[in-house]
Protein backbone atom coordinates (compact mmCIF):
# COMPACT_ATOMS: atom_id res chain seq x y z
CA UNK A 1 0.00 0.00 0.00
CA UNK A 2 2.97 2.37 -0.38
CA UNK A 3 0.46 4.39 -2.57
CA UNK A 4 -2.78 4.82 -0.85
CA UNK A 5 -4.58 7.05 -3.29
CA UNK A 6 -7.75 5.52 -3.30
CA UNK A 7 -7.71 3.28 -0.78
CA UNK A 8 -10.71 2.74 1.05
CA UNK A 9 -10.82 2.43 5.14
CA UNK A 10 -13.48 1.51 7.62
CA UNK A 11 -12.67 2.95 10.89
CA UNK A 12 -15.06 2.02 14.07
CA UNK A 13 -15.74 4.42 16.60
CA UNK A 14 -14.32 7.55 13.98
CA UNK A 15 -16.40 10.47 14.99
CA UNK A 16 -14.19 11.20 17.31
CA UNK A 17 -10.37 10.89 19.09
CA UNK A 18 -8.58 8.72 17.88
CA UNK A 19 -10.77 7.47 15.43
CA UNK A 20 -11.45 11.08 13.87
CA UNK A 21 -7.32 11.59 13.99
CA UNK A 22 -6.70 8.44 11.98
CA UNK A 23 -9.53 9.29 9.83
CA UNK A 24 -8.04 12.62 9.09
CA UNK A 25 -4.84 11.30 8.47
CA UNK A 26 -6.16 8.63 5.74
CA UNK A 27 -7.70 11.23 3.96
CA UNK A 28 -4.57 13.65 3.60
CA UNK A 29 -3.35 10.74 2.11
CA UNK A 30 -6.11 10.13 -0.09
CA UNK A 31 -7.78 7.61 0.91
CA UNK A 32 -11.77 7.40 1.42
CA UNK A 33 -13.32 6.56 4.74
CA UNK A 34 -16.26 5.23 6.26
CA UNK A 35 -16.04 6.45 9.90
CA UNK A 36 -19.05 4.97 12.22
CA UNK A 37 -20.89 5.65 15.64
CA UNK A 38 -23.26 4.79 18.03
CA UNK A 39 -25.04 7.57 16.87
CA UNK A 40 -25.68 8.17 12.77
CA UNK A 41 -26.09 12.20 13.55
CA UNK A 42 -22.72 12.15 15.17
CA UNK A 43 -21.10 10.23 12.39
CA UNK A 44 -22.74 12.67 10.06
CA UNK A 45 -21.24 15.52 11.49
CA UNK A 46 -17.99 13.95 12.00
CA UNK A 47 -17.91 12.95 8.17
CA UNK A 48 -19.43 16.33 6.73
CA UNK A 49 -16.28 18.02 8.88
CA UNK A 50 -13.90 15.72 7.69
CA UNK A 51 -15.25 16.04 3.89
CA UNK A 52 -13.25 19.97 4.31
CA UNK A 53 -10.49 18.94 5.32
CA UNK A 54 -9.14 15.86 3.11
CA UNK A 55 -8.39 15.14 -0.54
CA UNK A 56 -10.36 11.90 -0.04
CA UNK A 57 -14.28 11.44 0.46
CA UNK A 58 -16.17 10.58 4.05
CA UNK A 59 -19.34 8.97 4.61
CA UNK A 60 -20.77 8.88 8.22
CA UNK A 61 -22.48 5.06 9.33
CA UNK A 62 -24.71 4.58 12.59
CA UNK A 63 -23.49 1.05 13.72
CA UNK A 64 -22.97 -0.02 17.65
CA UNK A 65 -20.16 -2.75 17.61
CA UNK A 66 -21.78 -4.49 20.34
CA UNK A 67 -24.75 -5.83 17.74
CA UNK A 68 -23.55 -7.96 14.93
CA UNK A 69 -26.09 -7.21 12.44
CA UNK A 70 -25.57 -3.60 12.48
CA UNK A 71 -21.90 -4.10 11.99
CA UNK A 72 -22.71 -6.48 9.27
CA UNK A 73 -25.18 -3.73 7.52
CA UNK A 74 -22.17 -0.88 8.14
CA UNK A 75 -19.90 -2.88 6.41
CA UNK A 76 -22.31 -3.41 3.22
CA UNK A 77 -22.97 0.43 3.23
CA UNK A 78 -18.94 0.84 3.34
CA UNK A 79 -18.96 -1.62 0.75
CA UNK A 80 -21.83 -0.08 -1.72
CA UNK A 81 -20.39 2.84 -1.62
CA UNK A 82 -16.79 2.43 -2.59
CA UNK A 83 -16.59 -0.94 -3.21
CA UNK A 84 -13.82 -2.71 -1.79
CA UNK A 85 -11.96 -2.47 1.51
CA UNK A 86 -8.38 -1.73 1.68
CA UNK A 87 -7.96 -1.01 6.11
CA UNK A 88 -10.27 -1.94 8.89
CA UNK A 89 -9.49 0.42 11.77
CA UNK A 90 -11.56 -1.18 14.98
CA UNK A 91 -10.71 1.31 17.30
CA UNK A 92 -14.17 1.87 19.27
CA UNK A 93 -14.05 1.53 22.59
CA UNK A 94 -15.00 2.86 26.18
CA UNK A 95 -13.98 2.32 29.91
CA UNK A 96 -15.84 1.71 33.39
CA UNK A 97 -13.31 1.89 36.22
CA UNK A 98 -13.47 0.91 39.79
CA UNK A 99 -12.98 -1.75 42.52
CA UNK A 100 -14.58 -4.83 42.01
CA UNK A 101 -16.76 -4.57 44.85
CA UNK A 102 -18.24 -1.95 42.90
CA UNK A 103 -18.01 -2.62 39.10
CA UNK A 104 -21.80 -3.46 37.98
CA UNK A 105 -22.53 -6.50 35.74
CA UNK A 106 -23.70 -3.58 33.36
CA UNK A 107 -20.39 -1.86 32.92
CA UNK A 108 -18.59 -5.62 32.78
CA UNK A 109 -20.87 -6.45 30.25
CA UNK A 110 -20.58 -3.02 28.38
CA UNK A 111 -17.05 -2.92 28.38
CA UNK A 112 -16.08 -6.65 27.24
CA UNK A 113 -18.88 -6.42 24.63
CA UNK A 114 -17.98 -3.43 23.07
CA UNK A 115 -13.81 -3.62 23.53
CA UNK A 116 -13.73 -7.31 22.61
CA UNK A 117 -16.31 -8.94 21.31
CA UNK A 118 -17.04 -5.74 19.04
CA UNK A 119 -13.80 -6.30 17.37
CA UNK A 120 -15.19 -9.53 16.73
CA UNK A 121 -18.08 -8.82 14.81
CA UNK A 122 -16.23 -5.78 12.98
CA UNK A 123 -13.70 -8.31 11.88
CA UNK A 124 -16.31 -11.32 10.73
CA UNK A 125 -18.77 -8.26 8.75
CA UNK A 126 -15.37 -7.84 7.06
CA UNK A 127 -13.24 -10.03 6.59
CA UNK A 128 -14.07 -11.38 3.17
CA UNK A 129 -13.75 -7.88 1.89
CA UNK A 130 -9.85 -7.67 3.17
CA UNK A 131 -8.99 -10.96 1.70
CA UNK A 132 -10.58 -9.15 -1.61
CA UNK A 133 -7.63 -6.56 -1.46
CA UNK A 134 -5.66 -8.36 0.57
CA UNK A 135 -5.69 -5.71 3.57
CA UNK A 136 -4.95 -4.44 6.74
CA UNK A 137 -6.61 -5.40 9.75
CA UNK A 138 -5.86 -2.98 12.29
CA UNK A 139 -7.10 -2.71 16.56
CA UNK A 140 -6.68 -0.36 19.20
CA UNK A 141 -5.64 -1.86 22.43
CA UNK A 142 -3.77 -0.05 25.47
CA UNK A 143 -0.74 -0.28 27.31
CA UNK A 144 -3.90 -1.55 29.55
CA UNK A 145 -3.83 -5.42 27.60
CA UNK A 146 -0.36 -6.11 29.52
CA UNK A 147 0.29 -3.41 32.25
CA UNK A 148 -2.58 -4.23 35.28
CA UNK A 149 -3.90 -1.89 37.49
CA UNK A 150 -6.35 -1.69 40.80
CA UNK A 151 -9.73 -0.69 39.21
CA UNK A 152 -8.92 -1.71 35.85
CA UNK A 153 -10.74 -5.49 36.05
CA UNK A 154 -12.97 -4.52 33.52
CA UNK A 155 -10.50 -2.61 31.20
CA UNK A 156 -8.03 -4.85 31.68
CA UNK A 157 -9.72 -8.32 30.56
CA UNK A 158 -10.97 -6.78 27.50
CA UNK A 159 -7.75 -5.20 26.78
CA UNK A 160 -5.38 -8.36 27.26
CA UNK A 161 -8.03 -10.07 25.65
CA UNK A 162 -7.72 -8.00 22.71
CA UNK A 163 -4.00 -7.97 22.34
CA UNK A 164 -4.51 -12.15 22.45
CA UNK A 165 -7.03 -11.55 19.87
CA UNK A 166 -5.65 -9.54 17.36
CA UNK A 167 -1.78 -11.74 18.01
CA UNK A 168 -4.26 -14.97 17.02
CA UNK A 169 -5.84 -13.48 14.21
CA UNK A 170 -2.41 -12.36 12.55
CA UNK A 171 -1.05 -15.65 12.46
CA UNK A 172 -4.78 -16.98 10.95
CA UNK A 173 -4.86 -14.55 8.18
CA UNK A 174 -1.61 -13.83 7.33
CA UNK A 175 -2.07 -16.64 4.54
CA UNK A 176 -4.15 -14.29 2.27
CA UNK A 177 -1.76 -11.73 2.69
CA UNK A 178 -3.65 -9.50 5.28
CA UNK A 179 -1.54 -8.09 7.55
CA UNK A 180 -2.86 -7.78 11.09
CA UNK A 181 -1.47 -5.08 13.64
CA UNK A 182 -2.47 -3.97 17.34
CA UNK A 183 -1.59 -0.17 18.46
CA UNK A 184 -1.10 -0.40 22.20
CA UNK A 185 -0.78 3.74 23.42
CA UNK A 186 -0.79 4.90 26.64
CA UNK A 187 -1.97 8.18 27.20
CA UNK A 188 -3.89 9.93 24.99
CA UNK A 189 -5.46 13.38 24.38
CA UNK A 190 -9.23 12.10 23.94
CA UNK A 191 -12.42 12.45 25.21
CA UNK A 192 -11.73 8.89 26.70
CA UNK A 193 -12.84 8.71 31.07
CA UNK A 194 -15.08 11.98 30.60
CA UNK A 195 -11.31 13.73 30.01
CA UNK A 196 -11.55 17.18 28.53
CA UNK A 197 -8.46 17.89 26.37
CA UNK A 198 -7.02 20.99 26.58
CA UNK A 199 -3.47 22.56 26.67
CA UNK A 200 -2.37 20.55 29.55
CA UNK A 201 -2.77 17.25 27.83
CA UNK A 202 0.59 18.77 25.30
CA UNK A 203 2.18 16.14 27.12
CA UNK A 204 0.24 13.12 25.88
CA UNK A 205 0.05 11.05 22.91
CA UNK A 206 -2.27 13.14 20.45
CA UNK A 207 -4.77 11.40 17.60
CA UNK A 208 -2.95 12.70 15.08
CA UNK A 209 0.00 10.74 16.06
CA UNK A 210 -1.61 7.68 16.39
CA UNK A 211 -2.91 8.75 12.45
CA UNK A 212 0.63 8.93 11.70
CA UNK A 213 1.60 5.91 12.61
CA UNK A 214 -1.11 3.96 10.62
CA UNK A 215 0.18 6.02 7.46
CA UNK A 216 3.49 4.49 8.17
CA UNK A 217 2.58 1.33 8.87
CA UNK A 218 0.32 0.94 5.51
CA UNK A 219 3.27 2.85 3.48
CA UNK A 220 5.69 -0.28 4.90
CA UNK A 221 6.97 -2.96 2.75
CA UNK A 222 4.89 -5.83 2.42
CA UNK A 223 7.00 -8.34 3.70
CA UNK A 224 7.92 -6.40 6.96
CA UNK A 225 4.79 -6.68 9.50
CA UNK A 226 5.04 -4.62 13.41
CA UNK A 227 2.40 -7.12 14.52
CA UNK A 228 2.43 -5.30 18.09
CA UNK A 229 3.63 -1.87 18.95
CA UNK A 230 3.23 -0.06 22.52
CA UNK A 231 3.32 3.83 22.44
CA UNK A 232 3.83 5.76 25.02
CA UNK A 233 4.42 9.36 26.12
CA UNK A 234 8.04 10.81 25.67
CA UNK A 235 7.88 12.77 28.01
CA UNK A 236 4.87 12.21 31.26
CA UNK A 237 4.56 15.15 34.16
CA UNK A 238 6.63 12.63 36.53
CA UNK A 239 9.63 12.59 34.32
CA UNK A 240 11.36 15.64 34.68
CA UNK A 241 14.29 17.26 32.19
CA UNK A 242 17.63 16.95 33.16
Amino acid sequence: MNSLEGKIAYITGGSKGIGLGVAKALLDKGMHVAITSRSQTSADQAAGILNQLGKGEAIGIGSDVRNPEQEKAAIEVCLKKFRKIDLVFANAGLGHFGSIEDLSFDQWNEVIDTNLKGVFHTLKSSLEALKQTEGYFMTLASLAGTNFFAGGSAYNASKFGLVGFTQAVMLDLRKYGIKTTTIMPGSVSTHFNNNEPSPDDAWKIQPEDIGQMVVDLLQMHQRTLPSKIEVRPTLPPSVQKA
